[in-house]
């Protein structure tokens, strides 16, 4: 399920760079991107502490959606804010893995999956 995850995450960002539009100016998707970004930042928190052994690959999931994206100004704000939110409030909450971390980490990889194939339906060709 994570490897569908990623393979989503990565064709969406592909299908939705699209340089005819304003690169500051919101896109109709922006609010998605937004919560896959929080998301990519919870699941970095809390696979680490879960001993998942996988280092950076959630950051660089985020990474790799903002390149893919190439948002600037006040969009590339929103996307990283949005990325260090969804660390912080799990680094807050959880210090060690827990039944409940291991069932959040679940369950935002099925609303990733969610929101990617949605955004994948509805922006590509």
């Amino acid at each position: 399920m994570i490897k569908t995850f990623l393979a989503v995450a990565i064709l969406i960002s592909a299908f939705l760079a699209m340089p005819t539009r304003a690169q500051d100016a919101a896109a109709p998707f922006d609010g998605d991107l937004q919560r896959l970004a929080e998301i990519l930042g919870a699941l970095h928190h809390l696979r680490g502490i879960c001993g998942s052994n996988e280092g950076a690959k959630w950051r660089n999931e985020m990474q790799a959606l903002i390149d893919a994206e190439t948002p600037s100004g006040a969009r590339r704000t929103r996307m990283v804010a949005g990325f260090n939110r969804g660390y912080n409030v799990f680094a807050q909450t959880y210090r060690s893995c827990t039944p409940a971390a291991n069932l959040a980490i679940r369950l935002y990889i099925e609303e990733g999956v969610k929101i990617s194939r949605d955004l994948t339906d509805r922006y590509s060709n």
